[in-house]
């Protein structure tokens, strides 16, 4: 067997698809979101603004979670020194398990890595503790939630994309007494579509099913308090499992569920993904709480997000190009080729000094290659314009050489 041919051949499929993605290093600025600066390939560097970042709120530079780090890596040194079962539980730690827990209204949260390692090990390990458990799941839930579906080894269903009637003719076709967890999204990342939560909250409690939701793309952003769609709707107490993360709006890393104790204690105790992987930086938890209690207050932060973000797809509207507008932050843009949507991204980089990564399948269905703007309450007129102007001339550059392609 030639392996480096197996890998020579399977790099250059992604190359002849024009989806093979590239890391743009770039250093970002303190104080300075969301400018940064890009280091080239052949070392030069120049300005850029980045406008893909999931830092939604800029508060991964914000003071208070910047003091709040600082005082914990003087207090404590760098890492937690083990898992969480094994040296690695600091008051840090529990701080912000407390914080979340409080934000979602819920006896206990549990602190990962990652928002996917918590999907991942929480999906995958409920069926141990649930023997015959069937999990219903929409067809578009984030990779994370999929593979813990896939590696459980239990049952599964798949409902269309927020298809309540799809959803319920395959609850009504299971036996009655077996348990169900339906598992779905408040907000979606690629096209920014809600699920819908009311009724998919009503069809698990006419068939018994426990409720699973992942907030990585609303907590701090909305409801009242920063936490989430579930909060904003006045549906907290009517979902039994939430996912969230640390790594966006909060500005900082790490992921969570938040539940009942017995929940979060039972997958504590049994989940791979929790019980052999090192816990968090005791600076990194440190920040992440100092970001959850203030954004807990900061609803002039949410608003000017949210207006930012109608500002920007009320003007690509007005130049006619096609975005997925369903009233949430994120705002895509639709391309459809993988080639030019990396062409476009690459001229914005080059050519203006605007950051947006292109993004293809499999992140997105084939056909639906798309740049995702992700707005933020700092990116002021000045980059608003930028952007628009930079938008405005390339669309239709790449409009010509489509139509020369084409001939």
């Amino acid at each position: 067997m030639d392996y480096t041919a197996k890998l020579d051949a399977a790099l250059q499929r992604l190359h002849d698809e024009g989806r093979y993605r590239t890391f743009i290093d770039i250093e970002r600025r303190k104080g300075a979101y969301p400018h940064a600066t890009w280091r080239r390939p052949d070392g030069t560097e120049r300005p850029v603004t980045v406008w893909c970042g999931n830092d939604y709120l800029g508060m991964g530079q914000h003071p208070v979670v910047l003091q709040a780090m600082h005082e914990a890596l003087d207090a404590t040194g760098a890492g937690s020194g083990g898992t969480r079962n094994i040296s690695g539980t600091t008051v840090y730690h529990k701080r912000l398990e407390a914080e979340l827990a409080d934000l979602h209204g819920k006896e206990s949260a549990l602190l990962f890595t990652s928002a996917y390692i918590a999907n991942d090990a929480t999906l995958s390990t409920l069926p141990k503790l649930f023997p015959g458990l069937i999990i219903y799941s929409d067809e578009l839930n984030h990779a994370s939630m999929i593979e813990g579906i896939r590696r459980n080894g239990g049952a599964k269903r798949i409902f269309k994309h927020n298809d309540l009637n799809d959803l319920r003719a395959k609850l009504e076709a299971d036996d009655p007494t077996a348990p169900k967890l339906i598992a779905f999204e408040s907000v979606y990342s690629m096209d920014g579509d809600f699920g819908p939560i009311e009724a998919i909250c009503d069809l698990a409690d006419e068939f018994g099913a426990l409720t699973y939701i992942d907030e990585v793309h609303a907590v701090g952003m909305y409801g009242p308090r920063g936490g989430g769609v579930a909060e904003r709707d006045r549906l907290m107490h009517r979902i039994d499992i939430v996912n969230g993360t640390l790594a966006k709006a909060f500005g900082v890393m790490g992921g969570y569920i938040a539940a009942s104790h017995k929940m979060c204690d039972a997958i504590r105790s049994y989940a791979p993904g929790f019980i052999f992987t090192t816990s968090l930086p005791p600076a990194v938890a440190a920040g992440a709480a100092a970001s959850v209690r203030h954004l807990k207050t900061d609803q002039a932060l949410r608003e000017r997000h949210q207006t930012q973000a109608r500002i920007l797809k009320l003007r690509l509207k007005g130049l006619g190009l096609p975005i997925i507008d369903h009233g949430s932050h994120i705002v895509p843009v639709i391309v459809g080729d993988p080639v030019h949507t990396k062409q476009l991204s690459d001229m914005l980089l080059e050519d203006h000094g605007i950051y947006v990564q292109p993004i293809n399948f499999p992140t997105v269905p084939r056909g639906t290659e798309r740049l995702r703007f992700t707005p933020s309450p700092v990116h002021g007129p000045d980059e608003m314009d930028k952007l628009i102007g930079a938008l405005d001339g390339l669309w239709s550059h790449c409009a010509l050489n489509r139509q020369e392609l084409s001939a």
